[in-house]
């Protein structure tokens, strides 16, 4: 007996070349495979960030019989984490719950970690978990196209390195490129006239020296907020920061569990004698993590207008941002905001208030008319032309779009006008029209408090999930149905309605008058929406047409655990396995159903 197809199968049955029954309505075969149904597909990931590595890992771990590359256009891994280099870059939460559940680090050199720590913790896990040997860099994806007829996407990719295009094709496409991948320049004339130097905080020029510059900043959101501070002890620069829009600026979330786990919370630098005591003590070290996983996660009630938690959280924000501001009170009216703390990403921004009250750094509150060759112009009082050396556009990211290179679902329907009004997607992951394209920390995927990195590590198991119901089930494309999308849309319409999110500010999470960014709930609420994928709400071909019988995948009667030398044979006892066996909790039956333990279903 062999797992590969044969001319005749196991009964003598005829069967095609790919092993799946032909679709005779009088006559039925059997597939001449295993139940397992380990059938050959190929997966495309696009990006090697936190998501894309995870992929390259998760499927090759979970999976057999896939294909599976991983192309990435920068020179190294880490996703935002790599392209992000500019002076201040780092966590703006406790870096013990910003990484992977099963690749803990208790080297970390402070709560906060710069952003190069954070870079090689990604190529130091990458590389761990053999997540290399399909990662493919230098490789720019320049577009996808579904075809009907094979059932596939054709990729369009460009090697970086050597200037070739290429075309390759697989059963599913995942984009992993995240939602701070494509850097959003501000829309203002005169851009590309400045003659001296212009980088965005997302394309970072380390190599240019600030000493002695007079320097113009945009923005005041997060890596503003990280920029300023730095740039302001350069020695000799002049700083004028162009801000109109309020922004909180908190204490460090890792405050409160400093304290609950007795350390100084300002001494948020560790030394190599904290770090050897938590390599040395893993019960300590998993206590360690569970206080910042906990704060993070139990902090909800503060995104709800009007719940006593998020009018306590605000008034402890305004009187921090006062006090700081206590000489200044024309920042103060600029600055402290009247929309509820989380409408805007709240960020701790150490040393940026202080910043802005040093003598080398000016606030201009004035809207921005132009950009001439040598500076730029605002109004109001008056016509001003601030004079500058460089130009730094810290305005964030294209978030909640489609990818800047063209996908194409059924009918060569472009993903662009799929997504016109705003992104339409089923549970953050799929959209219809578009079969076997999953996104990957795409729009609503990211999460206000809580740990994104756990929603992450939940979509690449439902990816795994999704991957084996197509290999084994003999599914040649999976989409969710267009009415599932819709309540999906309706559900995160209405759950954001009484949420600071949809409170009078101007964010990133939202696209007009919809939340694109942010997961419809908490963490957890993510986690348990995630677990176990509801199948009917997908449409589905089967291999070779809709035609013949369903259940075909079944094929001949066997099982790979009962071939003794096969590639995929296995144990044919398996489930008295002790780790197979699941034994019920003492005691009475509704003890097993509190918090905390794990149903039977789970």
């Amino acid at each position: 007996m062999t797992l590969s197809t044969e001319a005749k199968g196991i009964n003598g049955h005829a069967v095609n070349g790919n092993g799946v029954h032909g679709h005779d309505p009088d006559t039925f075969t059997l597939k001449d495979a295993p139940v397992e149904n380990l059938r050959p597909l190929r997966v495309i990931v696009v990006g090697a960030g936190f998501s894309g590595i995870l992929a390259a890992i998760r499927i090759p771990e979970r999976l057999r019989n896939v294909e599976l590359v991983v192309y990435e256009k920068a020179d190294g891994v880490g996703g935002v984490w790599h392209a992000n280099r500019y002076p201040g870059v780092a966590c703006d939460v406790p870096s013990y719950s910003y990484q992977y559940t099963f690749a803990p680090n208790p080297n970390w050199s402070a709560l906060y970690a710069p952003g190069s720590e954070i870079r090689q913790y990604l190529e130091g896990v990458a590389t761990r978990f053999g997540a290399m040997r399909f990662i493919k860099l230098n490789h720019r994806v320049e577009g996808g196209e579904w075809d009907s007829v094979t059932k596939k996407w054709n990729v369009k990719v460009h090697n970086i390195s050597t200037g070739e295009t290429f075309h390759d094709s697989a059963n599913i496409l995942v984009t992993a490129r995240g939602q701070l991948s494509e850097p959003s320049w501000p829309s203002i004339p005169g851009l590309d006239t400045f003659t001296g130097k212009t980088m965005h905080s997302g394309v970072w020029d380390t190599s240019y020296d600030f000493t002695n510059k007079r320097i113009g900043v945009i923005g005041n959101g997060s890596s503003a907020i990280q920029i300023i501070p730095q740039l302001q002890k350069v020695p000799g620069t002049q700083l004028k920061c162009f801000m109109r829009s309020p922004t909180w600026i908190s204490p460090e979330f890792g405050d409160q569990g400093m304290e609950e786990l007795g350390f100084d919370p300002k001494a948020t630098t560790f030394s190599e004698e904290q770090k050897s005591t938590l390599r040395a003590d893993p019960e300590l070290f998993l206590k360690f993590r569970k206080v910042f996983e906990d704060l993070g996660n139990t902090i909800q009630s503060t995104t709800i207008l009007s719940h006593p938690d998020q009018v306590s959280s605000q008034s402890f924000f305004h009187s921090s941002m006062t006090t700081k501001l206590s000489t200044r009170p024309d920042l103060r009216s600029l600055l402290i905001p009247t929309f509820a703390p989380g409408c805007r990403r709240v960020t701790p921004g150490p040393g940026f208030l202080e910043s802005l009250l040093k003598p080398n750094v000016a606030v201009i509150p004035d809207p921005i008319t132009s950009i001439t060759p040598t500076g730029i112009s605002t109004t109001a009082p008056s016509t001003t032309t601030h004079e500058f050396d460089a130009i730094i556009c810290a305005t964030g990211f294209a978030v909640g779009q489609a990818p800047p290179f063209p996908l194409l679902g059924r009918d060569s329907t472009p993903l662009t006008e799929h997504w016109s009004s705003f992104p339409q997607t089923y549970l953050s992951m799929t959209t219809s029209n578009f079969p076997n394209l999953f996104f990957l920390f795409g729009p609503n995927s990211a999460i206000g408090f809580g740990s994104l990195t756990k929603i992450l590590e939940a979509l690449v198991d439902y990816l795994c999930q999704y991957i084996r119901k197509m290999q084994k089930e003999d599914y040649a494309s999976m989409e969710p149905k267009p009415e599932r999308v819709a309540d999906f849309e309706e559900y995160t319409k209405t759950y954001f309605e009484n949420t600071v999110y949809m409170d009078k500010c101007s964010s990133w999470y939202r696209k007009g008058d919809r939340v694109v960014g942010l997961w419809p709930g908490s963490t957890l609420h993510a986690l348990e929406a995630l677990r176990a994928p509801r199948w009917e709400d997908y449409d589905f071909e089967t291999v070779g047409g809709r035609g013949g019988n369903k259940l075909g995948w079944l094929g001949n009667g066997w099982s790979v655990t009962q071939m003794k030398g096969q590639k995929y044979g296995g144990d044919p006892s398996w489930y008295l396995n002790p780790d197979e066996v699941e034994i019920p909790v003492e005691g009475r039956p509704e003890e097993n159903e509190k918090w905390g333990r794990r149903p039977w279903s789970h």
